[in-house]
């Protein structure tokens, strides 16, 4: 409930496959159905479904803020089309904006990276209004689900320009998808500087996939992330979509030994399930992709990469110490009174009334907290500037 609507929340923990025609009303609501009628529906165990891969990418974060790692994998999450109050897409909790709360206790700016087919559409909904996170979204755009994610939708408020969309066609290869993402993040960590960064890993965006319409091949889906860890800026990274499962089990795979710094042999072993040989198409690690053709042209990928960066280059620096020539000492003569000493001499006790004073007045002028985007939003505290974190906290 950090994010998600108290009766959203409350409707999950009570229904069942048993009961939920008791719930017609509050399923038409929350965008539920029953199972083989729609995308997101009820099915046994689904809250206890919920707790564990949205305590996965919670708990990660909360590793990474206590220092104990600098990368996490939770391949059960990346659920980002989840809304506030909204199943969508498969996905009912949204594990990536908990997760992602969870490290703003810790961190100033927090990047948001998906490299699903899809557009990380429930994420960048929260974030909207804030520069305390940047979600950056690479996907298929067009007659598409969700159909959201064009490039002219950069942010509202103080989240103006933080969010970043990158909308492409159909056949990307790992060339092209190399061309678009690296000087695009390179850009992005150079002007964010991000202390912590959140990637959904969304492996329909291979080679074959059932829904998916791209054709990356492991090693080009892996370079992404392995381009991002480059940075030395912790990160957790979240699963996601992928719809060919046998292909889903080995992007990760590989993922996983990329990360922790092995190359694993192609040549898979043995399995221990004798009757059922779930990789018996290749009995390989790596795929194969396909013939499909390219809708992306290189003018077209050109022109959206230079929209984003021309929306990059706009961003303010991003908060640092600030720096200020030491005060001199104050002179105050010594046979003055000690009661005139603090309010004469610019003791602490006029200091302290200063202070007070002050407060008051930024209480009573202060702004409100700004536009919103619908009621979806989260509210986030503006980041801090560096020299004032440890005297505010």
């Amino acid at each position: 409930m950090k994010f998600h609507a108290d009766d959203y929340v409350d409707f999950l923990m009570s229904v069942t496959p048993e009961n939920q025609e008791e719930y017609m009303l509050q399923m038409r609501r929350f965008n539920l159905g029953a199972v083989g009628e729609a995308d997101c529906p009820v099915f046994d165990g689904m809250f206890e479904y919920f707790q564990i891969y949205t305590g996965g990418s919670i708990g990660g974060a909360s590793l990474i803020n206590d220092g104990t790692s600098d990368i996490v994998m939770n391949w059960s999450g990346g659920m980002h089309h989840a809304k506030k109050g909204e199943a969508s897409g498969f996905c009912y909790i949204n594990d990536i904006v908990l997760a992602i709360l969870e490290l703003l206790k810790e961190h100033q700016r927090v990047l948001y990276v998906d490299i699903d087919i899809h557009h990380g559409d429930g994420v960048e909904e929260a974030f909207y209004t804030t520069d305390r996170v940047m979600t950056v979204s690479f996907h298929k755009y067009g007659d598409f689900f969700p159909g959201t994610g064009a490039v002219g939708d950069v942010g509202h408020g103080e989240g103006k320009r933080y969010a970043v969309n990158v909308p492409l066609g159909n056949g990307m290869d790992d060339e092209s998808y190399k061309f678009m993402f690296e000087p695009i993040m390179e850009e992005v960590m150079k002007r964010y500087q991000p202390e912590a960064v959140v990637v959904c890993g969304g492996a329909d965006s291979l080679s074959g996939d059932k829904l998916g319409c791209f054709n990356l091949s492991l090693e080009g889906h892996s370079h992404c992330i392995e381009f991002l860890r480059k940075f030395n800026v912790p990160m957790l990274v979240l699963g996601g979509g992928g719809y060919t499962m046998r292909n889903v089990a080995r992007c990760w795979c590989y993922e996983t030994g990329r990360l922790l710094g092995k190359d694993l042999d192609d040549e898979l072993p043995e399995s221990s399930y004798a009757e059922y040989d779930y990789f018996m198409d290749t009995h390989r690690l790596r795929i194969e992709t396909s013939n499909m053709k390219n809708a992306n042209t290189r003018e077209e990928l050109e022109n959206i990469k230079t929209s984003v960066l021309e929306q990059l280059k706009d961003l303010p620096p991003a908060p640092s110490a600030q720096m200020a020539p030491k005060p001199p000492k104050q002179k105050v003569e010594g046979d003055m009174p000690e009661e005139d000493m603090d309010v004469k001499g610019g003791g602490q006790a006029f200091e302290d009334r200063r202070v007070v004073k002050e407060e008051e007045e930024y209480i009573e002028g202060g702004e409100g907290e700004g536009a919103k985007r619908g009621s979806a939003a989260v509210h986030v505290e503006p980041a801090m500037p560096a020299a004032n974190m440890d005297v505010d906290s």
